[in-house]
């Protein structure tokens, strides 16, 4: 390989790892297989140019069981994956694609089972309608600010929200910890409420409501980072349809 070319690669290769360890620790294993698919296609584009074609076949099988393990995480990131992926079948096993969804007075979040994603949609104020997922800094801080003064549930389920996106970075800039407490939750769940919190239809049997309570917890228990107030609701919906 020409001198020129190895600096290059280095060069690339020390920015994308900078750019990897200032990803949210949650983020860091798609971050990785984000970057290692931009240095694949830089390879490809390389081993093309110059000729070396191929020595491409010698290095898929040097590297083919990194690439079975990372398969999945690198088919997310294509153009149009989701065609490929099977539909959730109809039925009790769940509701809205698998999903979970949690509303309080200001906020309503939703849950991917399969893909352990979160996004919602703020309900009130003047945010509202806006998508979690295309808010700002700013305005996260505002609205954190206006769901501590005003719901206690809210507060909690953003700060879970952003414990989930952003690990614990955010909190640095999270000013109003010592602020007022937050008010009281909203009280005890209604079957509706518990249904869509463990992503399954109304009149699911005993056994898929177990399972849809244990499929939530193994993402969202606290000793695995997920948040004890979510993960409490959780176990309450379970309790409120079982009983």
């Amino acid at each position: 390989m020409h001198p020129f070319g190895l600096i290059v690669l280095a060069l690339i290769g020390l920015i994308g790892l900078l750019w990897l360890r200032a990803q949210p620790s949650g983020q860091k294993t798609l971050a990785l297989a984000k970057l290692i698919l931009v240095m694949a296609i830089l390879g490809l584009v390389y081993l093309s140019i110059s000729g070396r074609i191929h020595l491409l076949g010698a290095l898929v099988a040097l590297g083919l069981p990194f690439i079975q393990k990372l398969l999945p995480l690198l088919l997310r990131l294509l153009p149009f994956s989701g065609i490929f992926r099977p539909r959730q079948p109809a039925g009790p096993t769940g509701s809205s694609g698998n999903r979970s969804r949690v509303t309080t007075a200001l906020l309503e979040m939703t849950l991917d089972h399969d893909t352990g994603v979160m996004d919602g949609t703020v309900l009130q104020g003047d945010l509202q309608g806006r998508s979690l997922s295309d808010l700002s800094e700013s305005e996260f801080i505002r609205l954190l600010k206006t769901c501590r003064a005003q719901d206690g549930d809210s507060a909690r389920l953003l700060e879970t929200y952003l414990d989930k996106r952003f690990g614990d970075s955010w909190r640095a800039d999270d000013t109003d910890t010592q602020g007022p407490q937050s008010p009281e939750g909203s009280g005890e769940l209604s079957r509706e409420e518990a249904y869509a919190i463990l992503g399954i239809e109304p009149g699911a049997s005993r056994d898929e409501i177990i399972q849809a309570h244990r499929r939530l917890m193994q993402k969202m228990h606290p000793d695995r980072g997920g948040s004890t107030w979510l993960a409490a609701r959780i176990n309450e919906a379970k309790k409120c349809l079982l009983d």
